[in-house]
């Protein structure tokens, strides 16, 4: 699927392709929650890297979050969360371990993104006290990250668009 996304202020424009268009987990992580998810979460989806282009590159700032977890020594996180420079919005984000891949931010996309037939709330652990987390049909709950891939979600329900 063709997606279309930007910033809030317009300095940011992008185009990519997605086989996994249904933004189908809400990540309560803090790093999510506090960069990109005023809604207590964040929500991503799948495109390829190969696909990505972007309109104001000049624009975008990068930022490594820093992991601090009990008991262990704080370390900076690869991934990479791109957004936009002049008003701040969350666009997406790159990982090392999967170059092909970029996973825009829902939030960003102003192409009409399909609704997906459930949901994962994931990283619940996490979550802040004030989140009230969706339950009941079509609601997964996972205390971490769910062991199910983005793509393996889409291939699941049949909904992976190649």
């Amino acid at each position: 699927m063709h997606l279309e996304g930007s910033c809030h202020c317009g300095a940011v424009r992008f185009s990519v392709e997605s086989p996994w268009p249904y933004p189908y987990l809400h990540c309560y992580c803090s790093i999510c929650r506090k960069t990109a998810g005023a809604g207590g979460y964040a929500a991503n989806i799948g495109a390829l890297n190969d696909t990505l282009r972007i309109r104001g590159r000049q624009h975008i700032g990068i930022y490594h979050a820093v992991m601090r977890e009990p008991g262990k020594r704080a370390r900076r996180s690869p991934m990479e969360r791109h957004f936009c420079t002049k008003c701040g919005s969350a666009l997406w984000i790159r990982t090392p371990d999967e170059p092909e891949r970029v996973y825009p931010h829902a939030s960003a996309i102003d192409t009409p993104l399909p609704r997906p037939p459930e949901i994962v709330e994931a990283e619940l652990d996490s979550a802040a006290s004030w989140v009230e987390v969706p339950s009941g049909k079509g609601h997964v709950h996972c205390a971490q990250w769910p062991e199910e891939t983005l793509a393996q979600w889409h291939r699941r329900h049949g909904l992976e668009q190649r």
